[in-house]
């Protein structure tokens, strides 16, 4: 259904540069939300993490500055009239996310009673600031300190685009005033696992398979701050960052109360395939993933294997 869904809506074709990887997207909600009965809200989450790609490739990649700009005001007034100002690859970009945005706030609406349309467009809204921050960072070629570089990095992550979709879809009795306002906001659950994910991709020692741009590292950022240290000292601290982001997001998960059990297990997930989705080979794949991918998906089982042995 998700391939289906991602062939009609043709951005593969209009969007050439971009990467074109429904099966990634969609391992990722499965991943997330592992509960056989959430099959429908893993596609919806699917969807909205195919466009975090696509919209990360446009700002790393290929538009330039002013258009950036100004696709960045057109979703911060998030005024579709005001699209038509954009270059076309934009328009038919934020009619995607237009339309996906107001289907999943519908569904939400329908099942748990509450319209999720502010917070998700308030999430948009912050992404796509976070990505035009890093495009004039390396369209001036300014190199940002090292905590600039990764309080700008957890948001461009987009993990906060990914839990917050589950935190609506999964609605599970705790979509209160509270609870929405706390998510609107980044909670440390949320920064935890996008700390841990900008920091594994920035380890990384390959891009992705399709990407040409350049969207800077924590790495650089850090031995430039430091000039004179070791990479692999560089690369130690990282680590040592990275283990502190698992201590705090061990601690939201156990103590984090005002957050369901479900939400909570989506927020580990997320961080336990990090490493499997940022291991790239020299010929910039994964092919740890691809395997997962198969076994998963493809390779089917014997039914002896299932069955107890008849004595």
């Amino acid at each position: 259904m998700l391939f289906s869904w991602w062939n009609q809506l043709g951005l593969a074709k209009e969007l050439e540069f971009a990467r074109d990887q429904p099966m990634k997207w969609y391992i990722w909600s499965m991943a997330c939300l592992t509960d056989p009965t959430l099959s429908e809200q893993r596609i919806d989450l699917a969807k909205s993490i195919s466009l975090i790609y696509i919209i990360d490739d446009i700002f790393d990649v290929y538009g330039t500055l002013d258009e950036l700009t100004l696709f960045v005001q057109v979703v911060e007034r998030w005024d579709y009239s005001a699209s038509g100002k954009l270059p076309y690859y934009m328009k038919i970009c934020f009619k995607a996310l237009d339309d996906i945005t107001n289907e999943i706030s519908q569904k939400v609406y329908k099942e748990h009673g509450r319209n999720p349309i502010n917070s998700l467009r308030k999430a948009w809204s912050t992404l796509f600031r976070a990505f035009l921050v890093e495009a004039r960072w390396f369209n001036s070629e300014n190199v940002p300190k090292a905590n600039e570089y990764l309080e700008n990095g957890i948001i461009s992550s987009g993990v906060h685009i990914v839990l917050v979709h589950i935190f609506f879809l999964l609605g599970i009795g705790l979509i209160n005033d509270q609870n929405v306002e706390l998510i609107d906001n980044n909670p440390s659950i949320i920064s935890s696992v996008a700390t841990i994910l900008r920091l594994w991709d920035d380890l990384g020692s390959a891009k992705d398979e399709n990407q040409d741009g350049h969207d800077g590292s924590y790495i650089d950022c850090y031995m430039k701050e430091n000039q004179g240290i070791e990479v692999e000292n560089a690369r130690k601290h990282v680590i040592n960052m990275i283990d502190n982001a698992w201590k705090l997001l061990n601690q939201e998960c156990i103590f984090r109360k005002s957050f369901s059990m479900t939400f909570r297990k989506a927020s580990l997930n997320i961080a336990r395939m990090v490493p499997l989705m940022y291991s790239y080979d020299e010929n910039q794949c994964l092919p740890s993933l691809d395997e997962y991918m198969k076994s998963l998906l493809y390779q089917s089982i014997p039914m002896k294997t299932l069955l107890p042995t008849q004595l």
